[in-house]
């Protein structure tokens, strides 16, 4: 992979945005794995025996999380675009490890809701600010593989923390500790802010005066982008956060609680699925272009989404196998986005977009998973039922690719 042409100043920059991203999958995959126990001890200082109590705090705590990330994803883009990616990068990664930490100290479940809000803020800007310092950072003829590389670094973290949990069973006594490790990629920003160093394209885009990000990725002629970009990425977060993220939860239900270490192996071949997922898509999408390779990837996301929910009512090998494979399919689009959202925008407000894009889609993911406790009540606390609906999110993208831009083989917009 090493090469001549390679600075020192270009790993650096893929180190910095793969180790942010990688560790941002860690906080993200920390509460699936956590969720029940956390949220069954508050549930019994409080004397409720339901297992509603759960769905719906669970609901509640995803929620408060993606609308963070939203929020979060355009307020450090914008500062990306203003005040430069390394800067913006290091308070991002900052805000999440010390909210995320900061959870052992819950005792109700309106804390963690809060908490996951505020660590979420961070992890919704540093994805966008990763990606355009990355691509920006890296010759053309790399783009692919290095939208592989960082859309398979969040599920990087997420098989390590699911290996945590495989060996460090998470019970209602000791779930508060896992959330403790959440607070380690705080030693990240030293690395950052000592060794990489900024875009020299951003800067340049910025010679000539500021740029006014957000009020330029909503008017033309970027906002049909914008539009089509914030769908593309709603419907690959709808299903991820709306049921996939879920099925720790179902399996648990399945096995009664009783074998709390199944939570881990599902984070874990999940991950490893979504890692060759997102390594794959994106070089299938420089042989064969963005569209079609996106239309496949929500064919695939629907067929091994619906087999997975409407063919296993119990906890084995197979199902184990399935969920890899949904894991493959549901995340592949995290590769793909990396190396299709940033041929979209200019440099001057591409962090801003794709903060925008990708975050706007998490708002939707957010009224999904908010609204997910009345689906699972409609469909009697069933979480298979309630998937086999959502599924059909797929359907909407594979029609919605072909009113976007191919821009295979074509140079990012200065």
């Amino acid at each position: 992979m090493s090469s001549p042409s390679l600075s020192r100043t270009q790993w650096l920059t893929l180190a910095a945005a793969f180790l942010g991203w990688m560790f941002d999958g860690m906080e993200m995959g920390i509460f699936p794995l956590v969720a029940r126990p956390a949220l069954q001890q508050m549930q019994a200082a409080s004397g409720i025996t339901d297992e509603g109590f759960v769905q719906t705090w669970m609901g509640i705590v995803t929620a408060a999380f993606l609308v963070g990330a939203a929020i979060g994803g355009v307020v450090f883009g914008w500062l990306g675009d203003r005040v430069g990616r390394v800067k913006a990068m290091t308070w991002s990664i900052l805000c999440y490890s010390i909210f995320t930490g900061l959870c052992y100290f819950a005792t109700a479940p309106w804390h963690l809701a809060a908490l996951r809000f505020l660590a979420a803020l961070g992890m919704g800007g540093e994805w966008a600010l990763g990606v355009a310092l990355v691509m920006e950072s890296w010759p053309e003829r790399w783009r692919p593989m290095m939208a592989g590389a960082i859309g398979a670094a969040a599920n990087v973290g997420y098989a390590l923390i699911a290996v945590l949990v495989i060996n460090f069973k998470v019970t209602t006594d000791s779930w508060r500790w896992v959330m403790m490790v959440g607070a380690a990629p705080a030693l990240l920003t030293f690395f950052i802010r000592l060794f990489v160093p900024e875009s020299a394209r951003w800067k340049k885009s910025v010679e000539h005066g500021a740029a006014r990000p957000l009020a330029e990725v909503f008017r033309p002629p970027l906002l049909a982008k914008t539009l089509l970009a914030i769908g593309f990425a709603s419907i690959a977060l709808i299903v991820t956060w709306g049921i996939v993220q879920w099925i720790p939860l179902w399996a648990d239900q399945m096995t009664q609680g009783k074998r709390p270490e199944i939570k881990g192996w599902i984070q874990f071949v999940s991950s490893i699925g979504a890692i060759t997922g997102c390594l794959v898509a994106p070089l299938l999408g420089g042989r064969f272009g963005r569209r079609p390779v996106y239309f496949g990837l929500c064919l695939g996301a629907f067929l091994s989404c619906s087999v997975l929910f409407r063919g296993f009512s119990e906890y084995d090998g197979r199902f184990l196998l399935m969920v890899g494979v949904v894991g493959f399919f549901s995340a592949a689009f995290y590769g793909w986005l990396p190396l299709y959202l940033p041929e979209l925008f200019p440099t001057r407000v591409r962090a801003t977009g794709q903060g925008v894009a990708f975050n706007s889609g998490r708002i939707f993911a957010a009224l999904g998973a908010w609204q997910m406790p009345s689906l699972m009540a409609f469909f009697d606390k069933s979480y298979p039922k309630a998937g086999e609906t959502l599924v059909f999110v797929y359907v909407a993208g594979m029609a919605l690719i072909w009113l976007a831009p191919e821009t295979k083989d074509k140079p990012l917009p200065d």
